[in-house]
């Protein structure tokens, strides 16, 4: 991570449609010094591990005002609903799914409906985020964490 005066962020990902980290998610780490007007940089990128988490960012550049966090979500439903597609071929299982209310090409239709998700927020010198992100296929949220 970083020193006490350097300005650091992680974050993790859990799949709250699972219950479970939602682990090899790809996120790039950009940011900008000043005003909305200035120019993103790209400062790091990195991939969740096991526990659905990233703490291996480089510790922000001084001046930097803003984050942007951009989670690769797509890749991680298609891979995700392939491996469910092949487990849950019960005949229960599939007159449940039938049953319920959403549209049936949600369960089949590959992809995601977020095939990314951005995150921008405001940082501090000296201060560490840790900005966590509840995904499931039809929606997220994000919180400041600790």
């Amino acid at each position: 991570m970083s020193d006490a005066t350097s300005t650091s962020v992680s974050t993790h990902i859990l799949d709250t449609s699972l219950g479970r980290p939602a682990a090899e998610v790809g996120v790039q780490l950009f940011v900008r010094e000043g005003g909305g007007q200035a120019a993103w940089a790209a400062h790091g990128a990195s991939r969740t591990d096991a526990d659905g988490r990233c703490k291996d960012f480089p510790a922000l550049p001084e001046g930097t005002t803003h984050v942007r966090l951009v989670f690769e979500t797509e890749p991680y439903f298609v891979d995700k609903h392939s491996v469910e597609q092949h487990s849950s071929n019960s005949r229960s299982e599939r007159e449940a799914a039938e049953q319920q209310d959403a549209p049936r090409v949600r369960d089949s239709a590959p992809g995601s409906f977020f095939p990314e998700v951005t995150i921008v927020f405001a940082v501090d010198p000296g201060e560490h985020y840790h900005v966590p992100l509840l995904l499931n296929p039809f929606g997220y949220s994000v919180y400041r964490g600790s």
